[in-house]
């Protein structure tokens, strides 16, 4: 649009409008850590009006000293009309929200992954054999668990992983809402595509009041000298812009190769999220179900083919100190799951932050251990293929620290999928910014 546009006099400039796209790009990928958005768009608009201000004065010559105190008077001119700050509003409310959004979703595998790595303690690892495996002793290999009894012995195994509920669901209604915001006030795509029309806008607006803006630059910075070089005989096409960018359509907006535009894409997201919540304490129940179970009488309650007697206790560690089949010490919380209650709350002050267009300066470096870069889904020691329903229970040569992966691996595709679903945001980002650089 640029070349088209302005012609020889953008292809003059050009690296100034490179400069602010990459800058743009480094904000979006690492924040304020990087870049500072104010001060990085402040000096593009004073860059920008010195060259212009150059431009529609070819007939003085302005030196290096002149020219700074053209650029410190830049906000006091307002030179590009209301453009600057209307436009340092929306990219900051945007990318701040984009990011922050795509690194939850990032964050969500991590925590995945990270619970599943958390071993199961040696009595639940007898009470998980005592309810699969003892039936084999009667005789009775065909026999199934009674579904209270399984719910049971689940609770009391995943009781830490139950506790990572709460904070799992405050940070799912954390990403819904930014998603609202994202499809709606701070949609990315509709910032990030037409700024090249918003510059052209201030561009415009500053050659239309070149003259006003001229001589206030005259009267508080000084007089110029005439130019010895300057010939009269000049024509408009060299010292003046002429042209006009063609109105900006939505409807226009760009897609992916899939033919998803970034807002389809958001609410694609937001589905998704919506059935993760409560997947923590529901794991048991998920479990605990369809042909895994026997109902009635007709199955095993941990002594007899009989009917489950005991009252089902509710989820979480508080709750396991009355498990009639789990021993649990409740003075003992996993410390890798604690450490992930606390990431996901720290998360969710980010995007509520990012809610209300405010930016939180934090890093997530390449190899660290809490950020994006973590490995893929954990729980190799599972049966390969996913469609298998049955209920198992993997322990280390070391049978004195055993590990437990009953659930996850039934669970974790979906949840591991925003992973990917991150990249895809994150990437298409990266490609609405990109056409911007050339």
């Amino acid at each position: 649009m640029f070349v088209r546009t302005y012609g020889i006099m953008y292809m003059q400039n050009r690296e100034l409008f490179k400069n602010l796209f990459v800058s743009l790009t480094r904000y979006y990928i690492s924040g304020s850590t990087a870049v500072n958005l104010d001060s990085m768009l402040s000096d593009f608009w004073a860059d920008l009006l010195e060259r212009m201000f150059r431009l529609v004065n070819v007939q003085f010559e302005f030196s290096d000293a002149y020219m700074e105190c053209v650029s410190r008077h830049t906000d006091q001119l307002q030179p590009f009309g209301d453009v600057p700050r209307k436009l340092r509003t929306q990219l900051s409310r945007s990318f701040v929200a984009a990011r922050t959004f795509v690194r939850g979703l990032a964050l969500m595998p991590v925590v995945v992954n990270k619970v599943s790595t958390v071993s199961a303690s040696p009595s639940c690892v007898r009470a998980a054999m005592k309810m699969l495996y003892c039936p084999y002793c009667s005789g009775q290999v065909a026999l199934k668990p009674c579904q209270n009894y399984c719910l049971n012995v689940l609770r009391g195994c995943l009781a830490n992983q139950a506790d990572l509920d709460t904070e799992w669901n405050n940070f799912l209604d954390a990403m819904l809402g930014l998603a609202e915001r994202l499809e709606g006030p701070f949609n990315f795509e509709s910032v990030v595509e037409p700024i090249d029309v918003k510059i052209s806008d201030a561009i415009m607006n500053m050659q239309e009041n070149s003259m006003q803006v001229s001589q206030k630059v005259f009267q508080g910075c000084g007089q110029p000298k005439p130019s010895m070089a300057f010939r009269s005989t000049r024509s408009v096409k060299e010292t003046g812009f002429t042209g006009r960018f063609r109105p900006y359509s939505p409807d226009a907006r760009p897609t992916t190769a899939a033919g998803t535009s970034l807002d389809r894409l958001t609410n694609d997201v937001r589905k998704k999220l919506k059935h993760a919540k409560k997947f923590w304490s529901t794991l048991p129940e998920t479990v605990c179900a369809g042909e895994r179970i026997a109902p009635g009488d007709e199955c095993w309650n941990g002594t007899a083919k009989s009917r489950y007697e005991s009252v089902v206790i509710g989820n979480g560690l508080a709750n396991q100190v009355s498990n009639p089949d789990v021993d649990v010490d409740i003075t003992k919380p996993d410390i890798v799951i604690r450490s992930q209650i606390a990431a996901l709350k720290e998360m969710t002050s980010w995007l509520k932050a990012a809610y209300s267009g405010n930016d939180i300066s934090y890093d997530f470096g390449e190899g660290d251990d809490d950020g994006s870069t973590e490995g893929s889904t954990s729980g190799s020691d599972a049966p390969p293929d996913d469609t298998d329903q049955d209920i198992y229970f993997s322990t280390p040569p070391n049978p004195g620290n055993p590990r437990v992966v009953p659930v996850v691996v039934l669970q974790s595709a979906a949840v591991a999928s925003q992973g990917s679903m991150a990249l895809a945001l994150c990437g298409l980002a990266l490609v609405l910014l990109a056409p911007h650089l050339r």
